[in-house]
């Protein structure tokens, strides 16, 4: 075997070993133990160890971990190309290096958020002006990715639970204006109305540990004003909800 064959291979243990050693800090033998935990680690083997074996021969193990780590952070092509060709190893070409990172995008099925690229260029010009070298800007880039995607995610859930309410408000309208309407919850109420058909419904929580719903038949949204006629005792709303649509269509007493 030559130096360069036994080179690879030490590296490979190595790698392994890493792998093992991080595993074995868990405090728990019941962690340790688990085989969906264990199926994890043998991928991580596996995958770690193809390197080895990897169809993309420009690629060391510092290449890859620089450029892995600038997913998502919209550095041009260019600028790592020429950082990359400074390190050890054969000249990389802008094609070489982008399909690699193609291939880590649809390997970890990350991808650059559009939205930030404009950002995420801005702030790579200026560090890139005032002399920062490239790793130290990959850091920088994704502490700026998190902070953006964060504030995304925030400014999502605010429109969402702003709609949310708004169709609150809107279904609770109807029900209060005598208008047909789905499932509706009352402020301040644990019951939901819902009327079909111009009949209303009620929908209670049972007291008891099942968590089951009980279904009656009302003439007010009013949850003290009146009992209402039961109809029946269901797991699911969605259950309740199949059976006021045939009742409701069904001649019934006069309430």
């Amino acid at each position: 075997m030559c130096a360069c064959q036994r080179g690879r291979q030490d590296e490979r243990i190595w790698a392994v070993k890493d792998l093992l050693f991080d595993y074995v800090k868990s405090p728990s033998l019941r962690h340790i133990r688990d085989p969906h935990s264990l199926i994890k680690l043998a991928q991580a083997i596996v995958k770690r160890i193809d390197r080895g074996n990897s169809i993309w021969k420009k690629w060391d193990g510092q290449r890859e971990i620089l450029l892995k780590s600038a997913v998502d952070c919209w550095i041009p092509l260019e600028d790592m190309r020429d950082f990359l060709n400074l390190m050890p190893g054969p000249s990389l070409t802008t094609t070489d290096v982008g399909q690699r990172l193609k291939a880590f995008e649809e390997e970890e099925h990350s991808y650059p958020n559009e939205e930030l690229q404009a950002g995420c260029l801005a702030l790579y010009e200026k560090e890139k002006a005032e002399g920062t070298e490239l790793p130290a800007i990959v850091g920088i880039l994704r502490d700026h990715i998190e902070r953006e995607e964060e504030r995304i995610r925030a400014e999502q859930e605010e429109r969402y639970r702003r709609a949310s309410e708004e169709d609150r408000i809107a279904r609770e309208q109807r029900l209060l204006s005598g208008a047909d309407c789905k499932w509706t919850q009352l402020q301040k109420s644990q019951n939901w109305y819902c009327r079909t058909n111009g009949r209303t419904y009620r929908l209670s929580p049972t007291k008891d540990k099942d968590k089951m719903w009980n279904l009656h038949r009302v003439n007010s949204t009013s949850d003290d004003d009146e009992k209402g006629a039961f109809i029946g005792k269901y797991q699911r709303r969605g259950d309740a909800t199949k059976v006021v649509a045939e009742m409701a269509y069904q001649p019934e007493p006069k309430w």
